[in-house]
């Protein structure tokens, strides 16, 4: 009987994903690149048989097991505080109030961020609506979705590392476009934004080392990552990217999503001096330990970065991996002191001040976690 629910359920999973083909091949969910685009694709390094390539062979799925178990085990394995139980504390800074002098950071929850540097703009991945094709697949935890696109004021530049929908979500953007300066993105995305309604030459796309000068002020390098790519089953037909913004005043770098790998060090080495460094901690497991930040991989890259803050992100809203949900807020925490990192532990919402070094935070999600 055991087995014969099993079958069952896996031919309802099977469904479910015959279904979601059809589903997510509609134009709704953004265009393949084609045209100049993706003639320009083609002649990149790390392109080859379709699609692009990490610098180091990087399976998505680096297991042994089949993929029916791995989804067996996201479905249906028990997790212990996989969601918190309650509404997690946030802090609901009014950003149009903010002056546009100052230099300031916000969390906005996953890896969404709000900056305000040298009198511009900038929203950082902000998926503010929803993180999936759907609304009620990677509902946000109780008490985080305290943003949404009418909270903004206009947006000098909306940075992108790829196109996942926990990163670039359709309904946000579309409800920000009249609110845009300048999208920069790595190369492909920006035919998704064409596709809705984005103008051309609003568009900036970057291949990895390329840069764009937005004045005398600031730079915006993209540079590699270790991930993959799609919106669809089709994988990797667009580019990932980390960013390093460069300032006269201040380097802040955003990793994106990525495992482990040696663009670390070689960012470290190439940006002697990195004031804050932002990388995704959270949605880890052993079974695709090369394309997300495993807790060892976290601490290291931290070491190549040498960065005089660190602010961790990927966690705290969603439950997209097997973890507790403060699992990686303990994790780098207990590294932060080992290895004496500076690290910033803000609520969603919390106004992080760019020009104080010495500000504090509280270990907030302590008193949170799930009873036992």
């Amino acid at each position: 009987m055991n087995k014969r629910i099993m079958y069952i359920t896996i031919f309802g999973i099977l469904v479910l994903i015959i279904t979601s083909i059809f589903f997510l091949y509609q134009p709704l969910f953004g265009l393949s690149p084609s045209g100049e685009r993706l003639e320009r694709m083609q002649k990149s390094p790390n392109y080859r048989d379709g699609k692009f390539h990490n610098i180091s062979p990087s399976e998505v799925m680096a297991s042994d097991k089949s993929r029916i178990e791995i989804m067996w085990d996201f479905l249906f394995g028990k997790v212990e505080g996989k969601r918190p139980d309650r509404a997690l504390p946030t802090i609901k800074t009014n950003i149009k109030q903010l002056p546009i002098e100052e230099d300031v950071m916000i969390w906005l929850g996953h890896s969404a961020l709000y900056l305000q540097m040298n009198g511009k703009r900038l929203l950082i991945d902000p998926t503010l609506i929803n993180s999936a094709p759907v609304s009620f697949i990677n509902k946000a935890f109780k008490g985080t979705k305290i943003y949404s696109p009418d909270d903004f004021p206009d947006i000098d530049i909306l940075l992108i590392s790829h196109d996942h929908y926990d990163h670039l979500d359709k309904k946000t953007v579309k409800k920000l476009k009249d609110k845009i300066g300048k999208v920069i993105c790595p190369l492909g995305v920006g035919e998704h934004f064409e596709d809705w309604g984005f103008k051309e030459d609003s568009i900036e796309e970057l291949y990895w080392n390329e840069n764009i000068v937005i004045d005398s002020t600031m730079i915006i390098h993209c540079l590699p990552a270790r991930h993959f790519s799609g919106r669809t089953l089709s994988q990797n037909n667009t580019l990932w990217a980390s960013f390093m913004l460069e300032t006269p005043t201040r380097n802040i770098y955003y990793s994106g999503d990525s495992g482990y790998d040696t663009h670390f060090s070689d960012i470290g080495k190439q940006f002697p001096k990195i004031d804050v460094a932002i990388l995704e901690n959270g949605q880890f497991n052993i079974d695709w330990k090369s394309i997300h930040m495993m807790p060892d991989g976290l601490v290291q890259a931290i070491k190549d970065l040498n960065p005089d803050r660190v602010l961790t992100v990927h966690n705290s809203k969603y439950a997209l991996s097997r973890h507790a949900w403060y699992l990686p807020l303990d994790n780098i925490s207990e590294a932060a002191e080992s290895n004496s990192f500076n690290l910033m532990t803000p609520m969603i919402g919390e106004t992080i001040y760019l020009n104080d070094s010495s500000q504090v935070f509280k270990k907030w999600w302590i008193d949170h976690k799930n009873k036992k």
